[in-house]
């Protein structure tokens, strides 16, 4: 729980918000209100002493949750999966990117509307009883869904093309591969240490969520084609993991997925855990690996041979160590890559050097 809770802290950072208190409870069932009455309470209480203006819980909401909440609490009330909605929004920067964000969040909005209108709602029913409220939320709903509707033929447009593009580079036999890891593991870092591509790189909670594509050199001289897509994290509803779309097709592309973890991180075999679970539930468990341990400068020298090994679950795959930050063994890294592409079978391993050769 307290994993979890520093990630949502780490995320109101990101969007731009400052945390004043933190408040855990743990209980049997959820209540209508989420927590139990008592701690209901304690959270008015720290609302009214803090002068806050958002309470976010680390669970996904249901909408009659999160309308008692706000009806008890009396300020604005949100779940992770808002919050990340929201995060994503700040850090799209494609069309595609920024349109799957706001399809996501149409999408999480539209259950949501009811109680929007409360304030205009009349008591009893029946003939002559519809108030302004009910109509105007019907309004909404026919908007939004009419939104969605526009954003969905758009985003098909954009796929379309995309397929395209994915389409001419499978035939031109050039192999692909594309990093993925937990969000903040220096995937953004030792892509541009490969590719000198510019991709901003913040130690900040999904930093990257475009995925960016770029041609690097292997030793032999060959091509490939690596992607930075975006980080992965506990508690990602389907709505969240649809809105980077983008980044499963490249993942669904390449020929091999090298998982990036910042191996000085307390939790880094839990943060491995939850990215060879995403990637089962995407149907992506078949992808070949190499596993990228990251961040080995910054280990104590007497903890490197402890602490470097791959946690368990990951120790079948080959490993190479490396510091992204301080480019070290990235030789090494481009040289194993090699070597696992050269063991597949299938065309789309046959490396193509610039010549043509």
């Amino acid at each position: 729980m307290a994993d979890t809770l520093d990630e949502l802290a780490y995320l109101t950072d990101a969007a731009g918000a400052q945390v004043v208190a933190k408040v855990t409870q743990r209980a049997d069932r959820l209540t209508p209100t989420y927590v139990g009455k008592g701690k209901l309470l304690e959270v008015q209480d720290l609302v009214a002493q803090e002068k806050a203006e958002t309470v976010i819980f680390d669970d996904e909401l249901t909408p009659t949750q999160q309308r008692n909440l706000e009806a008890a609490l009396q300020v604005k009330v949100i779940d992770r999966t808002a919050l990340i909605l929201d995060v994503f929004g700040r850090h799209a920067r494609t069309h595609e990117g920024k349109l799957q964000v706001e399809l996501a969040q149409h999408q999480y909005l539209l259950p949501r509307l009811v109680g929007q209108w409360s304030h205009l709602e009349r008591l009893g029913g029946g003939i002559g009883t519809r108030g302004p409220g009910e109509t105007q939320l019907e309004t909404d709903r026919r908007l939004i869904r009419r939104h969605i509707q526009r954003i969905q033929a758009e985003l098909d447009k954009v796929r379309e093309r995309r397929s395209i593009y994915i389409g001419r580079r499978k035939k031109a036999s050039v192999p692909m591969a594309s990093l993925v890891g937990y969000t903040n593991a220096g995937k953004s870092t030792l892509f541009n240490a490969l590719c000198n591509a510019g991709v901003e790189a913040e130690n900040q909670l999904f930093s990257t969520l475009d995925p960016v594509t770029r041609r690097i050199r292997l030793p032999s001289g060959d091509e490939l084609l690596l992607t930075d897509t975006v980080g992965f994290i506990q508690k990602l509803s389907p709505m969240v993991v649809a809105a980077f779309r983008a980044t499963l097709e490249e993942l669904a592309e390449s020929d091999i997925l090298l998982h990036v973890l910042d191996i000085t991180h307390p939790k880094a075999p839990e943060q491995a855990e939850v990215v060879e679970e995403t990637l089962g539930d995407l149907g992506l468990s078949h992808k070949p690996r190499l596993l990228v341990i990251n961040k080995m400068d910054l280990l104590v020298d007497q903890d490197q041979e402890r602490v470097a090994l791959p946690p368990a679950g990951l120790q079948s795959y080959p490993s190479v160590p490396i510091s992204a930050a301080k480019r070290w063994n990235l030789d090494l890294l481009l040289e194993e890559v090699e070597t696992q592409l050269m063991e597949m079978d299938g065309p789309m391993i046959v490396l193509q050097s610039a010549a043509g050769d």
